[in-house]
């Protein structure tokens, strides 16, 4: 199914907003503790929880407005639903901070996994968006690998050796911001790459 056309401001909102709502209640409710049943669970647990609706509503109007959803976002929402899961279940906040370990290091073990076939899984799931020559996706696929293993080794060291507080804020600002300005400079030192539209000229 083609995907529709929506507000790019909506689609943004859609997809960034649940995860700029947990910040926000997490900052509200950081402090507080919730009693249900003779379980004590933390403001961030409980943030965690509550975020995990939001997230299947957002994804849900999305996919109800476009008609399509990427695999990326299936997937992420996936580890947040099982992480998410788990954290609750065994009132345990390491669960959900180390999720982004696990999605970060499968992204570069399945790209890695790729290259060793001599195929770009990146070029599988982006190809429609940036049209460019193998070669090219090769290389970005190479430097993807390295960047999402720096991600999760940057997570682990973080999420263990600083507050949660900390942990929050560069979960929700830092990683996102860093993958973005990498994904740039690649696709930027790349453009010999790209395949130009028929009928343009240079």
């Amino acid at each position: 199914m083609a995907e529709k056309k929506i507000n790019p401001a909506l689609k943004q909102a859609l997809e960034l907003g649940p995860t700029v709502v947990f910040f926000l209640l997490y900052l509200r409710i950081k402090d507080e503790v919730y009693v249900i049943g003779s379980t004590e669970y933390s403001g961030f647990i409980a943030a965690t929880v509550i975020f995990v609706p939001i997230l299947l509503v957002a994804m849900g109007v999305l996919w109800a407005l476009t008609g399509k959803l990427s695999r990326i976002q299936v997937f992420t929402a996936f580890m947040v639903i099982f992480f998410g899961a788990l954290t609750a279940w065994f009132n345990d906040e390491r669960f959900f901070k180390m999720k982004t370990t696990i999605v970060n290091g499968l992204f570069a073990v399945l790209l890695g996994l790729g290259l060793l076939r001599g195929k770009s899984l990146l070029q599988w799931v982006m190809g429609e968006m940036i049209p460019m020559e193998h070669e090219g996706w090769m290389i970005l696929t190479r430097r993807l690998a390295l960047g999402f293993a720096a991600l999760a080794i940057a997570n682990e060291v973080i999420w263990r050796t600083m507050s949660t507080d900390a942990w929050v804020k560069i979960e929700t600002f830092g990683f996102p911001l860093a993958l973005f300005l990498y994904l740039w400079l690649q696709i930027v030192s790349l453009q010999s790459y790209v395949i130009e539209p028929e009928g343009e000229d240079g």
